[in-house]
């Protein structure tokens, strides 16, 4: 890169996230520029994921995640089905055994009537069998529009649409340093082990696990803000031989995650998990016991004990801490008000993240055009 480039729009972070918003900015606008500190695009949260397309039952009425879910849903079908992008849409029992889970799977029900998820249905111990005979549950609610993607064709997508229109991609492009200068933004970094440095009108944080650090460059206090994110894993095992489920099956969410859930994938192989637990480093080696996620599984799937398991992966995503009620909302904010016109933060960019990519697309560039270029 040449000393002191210019672009109109620099977005920090080639993840699903930061190359949907850029292929949707560069339709409309041209100098989009993406800058990806490793050596591709999606090595990091993107990839490493059950590339489940949720249906939006997890998450309050109004909220950020709830709104960009749903609508994110059916963006990524459309997708899939014009592009002819491999899909499944599989549905998903949610299960529960005694009355607090009843209870718990109800408020479900209700959340995802609030967020007009479509089709869903509540059955009963028999119902849930006939849908999947090796589940034994008290009740399940069916949620039909719940699939799977393989990230990667997604991301694949996202990027040649971005090219096509004009914007690029620089890899193995680390900023360290980010200042305002009232009328731009001057970014700074190494490329391929040179000093780079460009000024942009427009910054997108889009950096995953390291969005609360870009934020922390350029003078907010994240936590102040509450945008300090925490890193919290989930280790994944795949069941060998033949699947014991067709569709996904979730338990009701507990703790940091949604719980340990059976995910088949596009090959039909099953994997379990992912658990969540907290974490300082970056480290994608599986960690957890083997009898942890049998423990948690039989309780809906007693045939478990009969499976060969066996370590598969995992994944690393950013926490940003929870309200009372447990629940922690996506931050896409445009920080005018903390004097950074320009600078969009993306913060806490966990699960549905894949499935709300398109529709946070949309999102940003509403508020791109209603408050940045207005």
């Amino acid at each position: 890169m040449a000393f002191m480039e210019k672009a109109k729009i620099v977005v920090i972070g080639a993840g699903i996230v930061g190359l949907a918003i850029a292929a949707k900015l560069s339709e409309h606008h041209e100098g989009v520029m993406v800058l990806e500190k490793n050596k591709r695009y999606g090595l990091e949260t993107s990839s490493h994921n059950s590339g489940v397309i949720h249906s939006g039952i997890h998450y309050p009425k109004g909220s950020l995640k709830a709104t960009l879910c749903v609508k994110g849903n059916s963006m990524i079908y459309e997708i899939c089905r014009k592009y002819r992008i491999p899909y499944k849409r599989l549905g998903k029992l949610t299960v529960a055994t005694g009355d607090a889970e009843i209870r718990a799977l109800e408020n479900l029900l209700k959340m995802g009537e609030e967020n007009n998820v479509e089709g869903m249905k509540m059955l009963d111990s028999q119902g849930a069998k006939l849908m999947e005979p090796n589940i034994r549950v008290e009740r399940a609610l069916y949620t039909p529009s719940t699939g799977i993607v393989e990230p990667d064709d997604l991301m694949q997508y996202f990027l040649g649409r971005l090219i096509e229109n004009g914007a690029s991609v620089s890899y193995e492009t680390e900023v360290t340093g980010l200042r305002d200068t009232d009328s731009e933004y001057e970014i700074f970094g190494m490329s391929a082990n040179t000093n780079f440095a460009i000024q942009a009108e427009t910054v997108v944080n889009c950096a995953g696990l390291y969005a609360d650090r870009i934020a922390s460059m350029v003078g907010l206090d994240v936590d102040r803000l509450g945008y300090r994110q925490h890193y919290y894993k989930g280790d994944y095992f795949r069941i060998t031989g033949s699947a014991p489920v067709n569709m996904l099956v979730y338990p009701v969410p507990k703790g940091a995650g949604l719980g340990i859930h059976l995910t088949p994938d596009m090959s039909g192989s099953v994997k379990m998990g992912p658990n969540a637990y907290p974490i300082n480093r970056i480290d994608y080696r599986v960690e957890s016991a083997e009898d942890e996620f049998r423990n948690d599984v039989k309780r809906y799937m007693p045939s478990i004990t009969n499976k060969i398991i066996q370590p598969d992966s995992s994944g690393i995503r950013p926490k940003l801490v929870a309200r009372k009620d447990g629940f922690a909302d996506f931050i896409i904010r445009h920080e005018a008000d903390h004097n950074l016109f320009g600078f969009i933060n993306l913060i806490g960019i966990e699960s549905p993240g894949l499935t709300s990519s398109p529709a946070i697309a949309d999102y940003v560039l509403e508020m791109y055009e209603n408050e940045i270029r207005a």
